[in-house]
């Protein structure tokens, strides 16, 4: 019998600065990583003016994680040490593996009309997995299936399952769910979670009520962190919503983490930016 999660605590997001200058709200990062367990951090860029976002992200190092972004408006583009470059639109995802080490650049460039709207999740990697070689998937939209369920409930599926349709994304090692959820008004979802992994939902479209015993009611900008159990019930009101469902298993390892670059001790991370200050960061595989 599945047993419903209850709404352990929420988050809200906050506004911060990154890169050269990018406006952004901060979800959560840079605090108790035992909470989020595999997950580290989750910004959620979203502005109608060109000035919050234009100055980018220019080049910069990561090791030991992986980087997730999801793009809903506009377009970035990115490029890395290893050559590789192109730009994530609308309904994108690319998916990088930073592994052993990468250096890259991401510049959001928004829309048409100067709009820009997205997220950058980062996934810890296990120490048995931070020196792996690198790697990007750039999944275009049209490749992410879509999944609209009785009652007008639609999901995209980049990782993970609904039913029998499966997302994209595989062969990831925290076995990762990721799923772009709308509800229409006086719908009900419910959705199978493995139990022991941490689960997590980021609304930023409406309200959403969480829960079975004790329904939380959690709104636009807001992260519900879920408890124990087997599986996710949401429910709407009056308005619809819009939220990421996020799961993922944890690691249950030491992080030393500074800026872009999450290792298992002090002495890996001191080694890390020794290697990046004299060039010998970027491994041969």
């Amino acid at each position: 019998m599945e047993q419903v999660r209850e709404v352990a605590q929420l988050m809200t997001g906050q506004p911060t600065m990154e890169g050269a200058g990018v406006r952004l709200k901060r979800i959560f990062g840079f605090g108790n990583t035992s909470l989020t367990d595999p997950f580290l951090l989750l910004d959620h860029f979203k502005s109608d003016r060109p000035e919050d976002f234009l100055a980018g992200f220019p080049w910069h190092p990561h090791r030991g994680i992986e980087t997730i972004t999801y793009i809903l408006k506009g377009d970035v583009e990115h490029g890395d040490s290893l050559g590789n470059q192109g730009t994530i639109g609308p309904g994108d995802v690319q998916w990088m593996t930073a592994g052993s080490g990468i250096i890259h650049q991401e510049m959001p460039k928004g829309d048409g009309a100067g709009a820009m709207d997205g997220f950058q999740l980062w996934a810890n990697l296990p120490g048995t997995h931070k020196m792996m070689p690198p790697r990007y998937r750039d999944v275009n939209s049209d490749t992410i299936p879509k999944v609209e369920l009785p009652g007008g409930a639609r999901i995209k599926v980049i990782a993970g399952r609904v039913g029998t349709t499966e997302g994209p994304m595989r062969d990831i090692v925290i076995e990762p769910e990721y799923l772009d959820v709308a509800l229409p008004p006086g719908q009900d979802f419910d959705h199978s979670t493995p139990p022991g992994h941490t689960v997590l939902a980021y609304v930023f479209e409406g309200q959403v009520d969480f829960g079975k015993e004790n329904r939380e009611t959690v709104s636009s900008s807001q992260l519900a962190l879920f408890g124990p159990g087997s599986s996710v019930r949401a429910r709407t009101g009056a308005q619809g919503t819009r939220f990421l469902l996020v799961s993922g298993k944890p690691l249950g390892e030491p992080v030393a983490w500074r800026g872009p670059i999450v290792m298992n001790t002090e002495q890996e991370l001191r080694q890390a930016f020794e290697e990046y200050r004299d060039g010998t960061f970027i491994k041969k595989h």
